[in-house]
């Protein structure tokens, strides 16, 4: 028997979960410098480290804001970052908790589709290398990259993220003037919310989750991602199995586009007092829950 491409493994194990924003996985092409194929409504493949050094960044972001908001730059930035990143964050934070596995982005391997109606479609990773420990079922396989242990396996998985994301939020930072420290700070938090979300969802221990993802976190750091502050646990409903979430480190500044809302239920700068309060909303009506 054939087994499990690695990579194939991690997107089998995200299937059941309700919250899953996965890449478009395009592993046959015979190159790096292929473009995924056309998909209906795809106007233009762009590839993250090209995007940058050719100078693409500054004019897509303009499009995007100008046509979608919101006008002030900082929550613009990092809704702009969410829009390219959420998918290959949720792809290597979701599948190392999910699976001890971790796929190992790379520049030349992630893919951005500007569609005609002037907005970003879902992002396409052409890499199917993806870092197992030397015990892994999958250690064997032409895909698989063996590390050494779990410590190794967190370095390799920072790096590369680190690698990927770099040239994005360097451009996005020169063009809008917002701090790497900003953009960092919410790779950082969704790093550690894309291990808690499953956990919560599964009904599994919150706080292991939340450790695993620090780990992740730390390697993050030591491989270059400046951040300002670390997320927190935040338990708000004691001896239940969605009873935790979690505070941003960064404040994503979404209040600032959009001020009649007020802080995010995530936000660090909102009191602990309110976001209890609004959180066992979601206990109590399980509709309002993410």
């Amino acid at each position: 028997m054939t087994p499990v491409p690695p990579l194939q493994a991690v997107i089998d194990a995200c299937a059941p979960l309700k919250f899953a924003p996965l890449p478009y996985i395009r592993a046959d092409l015979p190159d790096q410098a292929a473009s995924p194929r056309p998909r209906s409504g795809t106007e233009h493949w762009y590839r993250a480290d090209r995007m940058a050094a050719d100078g693409h960044v500054g004019p897509l972001f303009d499009r995007l804001t100008t046509r979608n908001g919101p006008a002030h730059r900082l929550p613009a930035a990092t809704r702009f970052l969410r829009v390219l990143l959420r998918e290959p964050v949720f792809l290597v934070s979701a599948g190392l908790y999910l699976t001890g596995r971790a796929p190992l982005l790379a520049p030349e391997h992630l893919w951005f589709p500007w569609l005609p109606s002037g907005g970003f479609g879902t992002p396409a990773v052409t890499g199917t290398r993806v870092a197992v420990t030397a015990g892994d079922p999958a250690a064997g396989h032409p895909d698989a990259v063996v590390a050494a242990d779990e410590a190794e396996l967190d370095r390799m998985a920072a790096e590369h993220m680190v690698q990927t994301f770099t040239p994005v939020i360097d451009a996005v930072h020169d063009h809008t003037r917002v701090g790497r420290r900003t953009l960092w700070g919410w790779a950082l938090d969704t790093t550690h919310f894309y291990m808690l979300n499953p956990a919560r969802f599964l009904g599994r221990d919150a706080r292991h989750a939340w450790e695993r993802a620090g780990r992740l976190g730390e390697a993050l750091i030591a491989a270059g991602a400046a951040a300002r502050a670390r997320p927190r646990l935040f338990p708000f409903y004691e001896n239940h199995p969605r009873g935790t979430w979690a505070v941003r480190g960064t404040c994503c500044f979404d209040y600032k586009g959009d001020p009649e809302s007020g802080y995010c239920t995530t936000c660090p700068l909102k009191c602990d007092t309110d976001r209890r309060v609004e959180l066992r909303r979601w206990i109590r009506n399980p509709a309002m829950a993410p």
